[in-house]
């Protein structure tokens, strides 16, 4: 993975709330999750009506659900997700990888990049913006 990053006390705090949070997404955490989001946070992720957990959320708790929701609907030992690429600066950070999956109702699979952005301010997360393959999600979701 590359890092990039200017050395700076807001920065590494940055670093430290991203690493928190992909540890706990790797655990499947809920609640670690929830403390990690601000109660509000600008939550920004294509609306996609066939796919039952892309929605809008503002929330702690809508946030960290996100990952509940993911895996009720895909088939949880088939999910990879690779980052090649974190930068850091300040109270924001960049993650750029690679996500694949396959969805429960229909034994189909998605998969393609994704860029996620998020902002760190307080130690909380205030700002996710996830960008993603959102028609390969869609037609794996469909009948």
């Amino acid at each position: 993975m590359t890092q990039c990053a200017i050395d700076h006390p807001q920065t590494e705090a940055t670093r430290a709330v991203v690493q928190e949070f992909l540890a706990a997404r790797l655990a499947g955490d809920i609640r670690r999750l929830t403390l990690l989001f601000a109660e509000k946070v600008d939550w920004v992720l294509a609306e996609n009506p066939t796919v039952p957990w892309i929605r809008p959320r503002s929330t702690a708790a809508e946030c960290a659900a996100q990952f509940t929701e993911l895996m009720e609907h895909t088939v949880p030992d088939e999910a990879r997700a690779s980052i090649d690429t974190l930068v850091v600066d300040g109270a924001d950070a960049v993650l750029m990888g690679y996500l694949s999956g396959t969805v429960r109702a229909t034994g189909k699979s998605f998969e393609g990049p994704f860029a996620l952005r998020l902002t760190v301010e307080d130690g909380r997360i205030t700002k996710h913006h996830l960008y993603e393959n959102s028609l390969s999600i869609a037609e794996a979701c469909a009948p």
